[in-house]
């Protein structure tokens, strides 16, 4: 990556004032000297650099400022304090609609809205079809946009947006308004403006969009950048911070700061060890050995991450053949059972266990609870002991995988985890000379070729002597 910058932001705070009553906004103006105003800071001294060409993801609860820094980067917001520098040309999709004018038709927006991005005329033309193939919204393009759904509001904006090929996007939530095959259109697009070279800043709760899009994140609370690092570091930190308890949460926000200071040598540190494994087990075993499932010590996790027990404990995550041996080397379609035990501390009500499969860059493939929410286990005693087994078919290709474990029971009237592990367990998929499939899931695909009457002297390479 170049050393160029596209964002540059520091000691960035934004803060605002809130009057009790309308009237003591109008008695701070004419009598000045005396705030009449509580202060609230949504941003409190935030410093980071993106480089261009990166896609960086924030995530964080609502209200923890993320909107609020990205106006500030759109240009719509100016900080309190700090200084920003921005390095190109910025396409913003903040709130649903926002640069809409509600009277005009699609149409007309189209032009409004591309003009304010920096389109002449003439470049707005020339792009108008492709636009409005984009958006899809059919004979609504001439109606006035006070008449859009939210679907079609978000499906013209991204459509607008996204035409200029901008040197920085932002999209703040709004993918997840539009439906799966627009979600999927979007994220194609989003995925050819990084092959460009194009900035993007991306905020979702979709913690598998973010690990398969960005290739950093940033985590924000309550005004404060709490950590900046890979992905999959972020959306675990994050995910365990919104599921602790009030009172272990400054214990957990202090923590999450100690690690801003190390976390690319820790990450960097675990992947070498994943690709250190993977070399040296490809070299020192035959095809024979690597057709068998087996057990490699060293094959441990780096990057447990272990949420604030609520009752429940969750101990000896591991994987067996179905007759019971113990593995972390798996053969490709073959049947497996993954393990934990959990023991219950205190009662337990409405309970169900789970677990994850993941890449190694956290993207999120497939996983399974052991009930329904509608029909879970209703009590478990003080001290009871569960003995949790999930069965799979391994279909997946050559490399190294995560498991994720979780018990979830009722809290305060509503379903939290009682304990969950983030990376508790990995296994490595052998390689086979004689595999067909491509990507990550192998869905068992069988090709089937045959030659044309004409070809019928054509032999395939293993045929030929």
């Amino acid at each position: 990556m170049g050393e160029e910058i596209a964002i540059s932001l520091k000691n960035i705070s934004k803060c605002y004032k809130r009057y009790a009553r309308p009237v003591d906004r109008l008695k701070e103006i004419l009598l000045p000297g005396k705030s009449r105003a509580d202060t609230f800071w949504a941003l409190q001294d935030i410093s980071f650099d993106i480089y261009k060409g990166q896609t960086i993801g924030i995530v964080g609860k609502n209200g923890s400022g993320k909107s609020t820094l990205l106006q500030i980067i759109a240009g719509t917001l100016t900080p309190t304090t700090g200084d920003i520098q921005i390095n190109g040309r910025v396409a913003a999709l903040l709130e649903l609609g926002s640069g809409f004018n509600l009277e005009f038709t699609g149409r007309q927006n189209i032009f409004f809205n591309a003009q304010l991005l920096g389109l002449k005329k003439e470049e707005i033309i020339a792009k108008f079809d492709d636009i409005v193939a984009f958006a899809d919204i059919g004979d609504f393009i001439d109606q006035p946009v006070k008449t859009y759904s939210s679907g079609m509001f978000v499906r013209l904006a991204f459509a607008v947006a996204t035409s200029t090929t901008p040197d920085i996007l932002i999209v703040d939530e709004a993918l997840s308004v539009g439906d799966e095959a627009f979600q999927r259109k979007c994220f194609a697009r989003i995925q050819s403006i990084q092959e460009q070279g194009g900035t993007i800043l991306f905020v979702s709760h979709s913690a598998s969009s973010i690990v398969e899009l960005c290739k950093s994140a940033i985590l924000m609370h309550h005004g404060e950048l709490l950590l900046s690092a890979s992905p999959k570091i972020v959306v675990s930190k994050y995910q365990k911070l919104i599921y602790a308890p009030t009172d272990q949460l400054e214990r957990l926000k202090q923590e999450i700061r100690d690690l801003n200071n190390y976390h690319s040598v820790h990450e960097e540190k675990n992947l070498s060890i994943i690709h250190g494994i993977e070399e040296k087990q490809n070299h020192q075993e035959t095809k024979k050995q690597e057709s068998l499932s087996q057990y490699d010590p060293n094959l441990i996790p780096k990057s447990t991450i272990s949420y604030i027990s609520r009752g429940a404990k969750i101990e000896n995550s591991h994987i067996t053949t179905l007759d019971g041996k113990l593995v972390n080397i798996l053969c490709a379609r073959h049947k497996y059972i993954y393990k934990y035990q959990v023991s219950f501390i205190n009662t337990a009500y409405r309970v169900r266990f789970g677990m994850l499969i993941k890449t190694v860059s956290g993207l999120e493939l497939g996983g399974a609870v052991s009930h329904t929410t509608c029909q879970p286990i209703e009590y478990l005693d003080k001290g009871a002991i569960v003995e949790v087994e999930f069965k799979f078919n391994c279909l997946l290709q050559p490399g190294v995988y995560f498991l994720n474990a979780g018990v979830v029971g009722n809290v305060d009237g509503s379903e939290q985890f009682l304990d969950r592990h983030i990376d508790i367990a990995m296994f490595r998929v052998q390689p086979e000379d004689d595999n067909l499939a491509t990507g990550i899931i192998d869905f068992c695909i069988e090709p089937d070729i045959s030659f044309a009457k004409n070809n019928q002297n054509s032999k395939s390479a293993s045929s030929i002597k």
